[in-house]
């Protein structure tokens, strides 16, 4: 049975119709974005989430959008007293307080798809990097990654999770702006992941001259489907060639997280 199935006759029909059928879960944590119509069926909710799903203790509800410079969110307890979680993915372990820090447990094939792709001593650059779901398994390729963070609690647990999955000698972190920041490293990377946060598109032209030619830049963008075309045709003017572009799930209405694997075409 489901647990729309389980909650039939304790939410009436008329409101269990706002309860969605899909939740994000993050190692054992679920998490939330509930209507206010369930308002008063929270705990129940709660209850048949953690009675369908054995390896979940707690249940969040999302409270307010992700925000702020180091991109957290509010959250509301409704089973279970902790968010410090250990998330594993494709044979890696993150280990995290997801009330300090951004993690998209959605993306997880997206970051293998990409980081399958690294070749052994590619320099790769990661801006935004979080507590290391790309720069982890690159560096496990055996590339030399440069890993930026703002969000210095992300920092921290970055700095655990690298000596956790045994790639301390492979990441150099820095806890800093990558908009602030200059790299002028012995030659230029190879490979640039750039899983950027909303409306900070300005950081291609930032990370771009960093990256050698005929190099990777993954570029993450938030557009709506109308704008793809448009786009495409002007990363070709600024010297880029899109040989690959997806979108990554939707974010808000009509928009969607699109992913284009551009390589620099330019000096």
């Amino acid at each position: 049975m489901s647990l729309h199935d389980d909650l039939r006759g304790i939410i009436p029909d008329n409101i269990l119709h706002h309860l969605t059928r899909h939740f994000e879960v993050i190692g054992d944590i679920a998490i939330l974005s509930l209507r206010p119509e369930l308002n008063d069926y929270k705990k129940q909710i709660a209850e048949g989430i953690i009675s369908h799903r054995k390896n979940i203790s707690t249940v969040l509800n999302k409270v307010s959008k992700i925000e702020g410079e180091h991109r957290t969110a509010y959250y509301e307890f409704l089973a279970g007293t902790r968010t410090l979680t250990c998330h594993h993915e494709y044979g890696f372990l993150y280990r995290f307080d997801i009330g300090k820090v951004f993690f998209n447990s959605r993306l997880g094939f997206e970051r293998k798809r990409v980081t399958d792709q690294v070749q052994p001593d590619e320099l790769v650059l990661v801006p935004f990097c979080g507590v290391g779901p790309f720069a982890i398994p690159a560096a496990a390729r055996h590339a030399r990654v440069i890993a930026i963070e703002k969000n210095p609690d992300a920092c921290h647990w970055l700095s655990d999770n690298i000596s956790i999955n045994g790639v301390s000698q492979n990441v150099c972190i820095i806890n800093g702006n990558a908009f602030d920041i200059y790299l002028r490293p012995h030659k230029k990377f190879d490979r640039a992941i750039i899983p950027t946060p909303y409306g900070r598109d300005a950081i291609l032209r930032v990370i771009a001259p960093l990256v050698k030619k005929f190099g990777m830049i993954h570029f993450y963008t938030f557009k709506k489907w109308h704008q793809v075309p448009v786009l495409i045709e002007e990363y070709e003017k600024n010297g880029f060639h899109v040989n690959f572009f997806r979108s990554c799930g939707n974010v808000a209405p009509n928009v969607y997280r699109w992913v284009f694997d551009l390589i620099k075409s330019g000096p």
